[in-house]
């Protein structure tokens, strides 16, 4: 698993395990590492098995459970590290189901988490694929299966093309594998978000074409924890950090953070 990390010059309010999404890396996340770490926190982040600088085949992330035990590794690494201050948990699309799965799954020590574009509200498929999807997942579990339009991420024409000309981004179709193992996430986070109790920060772009908005509605209807907060940005696409409106964005997450560190 290989990691990076952005550390504040001054003291250090918290730590933050940053959590990115299919097919890309950490890497694409610098501008949003070092504006948090100006803020005073100490940012992590890793490649998933599969991704970016990790080894494994491209874009299989290999399991859910895999990839949240990975991110609970990195988050008790970085706590050892600055262990007197909070901890929080930051994912983007399939990185804030990795997040949602972690934290329901078994209680985790953090302060707070942060989930942008999570994709829980997505369509199942036909019965044949629903029965298709384990066989292709077991026999050939690095078909390619699905393809991402890169120009839904953002409006930002750079972001588009940066993204589309980065060598560890991966512009295939995503594997069965990966395919299947976030369909069978999603299903299993939406059936115990009951258990979705550390403070919330939610967000999401009402025109994410990638990740349905009616995912957040999920979270929102159904979060057992009792400080929650939704932000829904209208007319922004998948990428919310990557948007022309990253700053107020971004500005908004670190409000929510000082906020939930005590340092506000």
């Amino acid at each position: 698993m290989t990691w990076r990390a952005w550390l504040p010059q001054d003291a250090v309010r918290g730590v933050i395990v940053l959590v990115h999404g299919v097919a890309e890396h950490a890497g694409r996340y610098e501008h949003v590492g070092k504006r948090f770490s100006d803020a005073g926190y100490a940012v992590y982040a890793l490649d998933h098995t599969g991704h970016g600088a990790s080894a494994g085949a491209r874009a299989n992330i290999g399991s859910m459970d895999s990839a949240a035990d990975n991110v609970a590794q990195l988050l008790e690494v970085a706590g050892q590290e600055f262990p007197e201050v909070p901890r929080f948990l930051t994912g983007h699309s399939m990185g804030a189901l990795v997040v949602l799965y972690l934290v329901t799954r078994t209680p985790v020590d953090v302060a707070g988490v942060v989930v942008s574009a999570p994709p829980l509200d997505i369509p199942v498929g036909n019965p044949a694929q629903r029965l298709l999807a384990p066989v292709l997942t077991r026999l050939a579990p690095n078909l390619g299966v699905l393809k991402l339009d890169s120009s839904d991420i953002s409006r930002d024409p750079d972001v588009v093309a940066a993204y589309d000309n980065d060598p560890l981004v991966f512009r295939g179709k995503l594997p069965a594998r990966t395919a299947t193992e976030i369909l069978n996430a999603s299903i299993a986070v939406k059936g115990r978000l009951d258990k979705l109790t550390v403070p919330t920060l939610a967000m999401h772009g009402t025109a994410d074409t990638i990740a349905a908005p009616s995912s957040t509605d999920l979270i929102e209807k159904g979060a057992g924890t009792e400080d929650l907060t939704v932000h829904r940005y209208e007319g922004l696409y998948h990428e919310i950090f990557n948007e022309p409106e990253k700053d107020q964005v971004l500005g908004d997450v670190v409000d929510w953070l000082n906020a939930h560190s005590g340092t506000e």
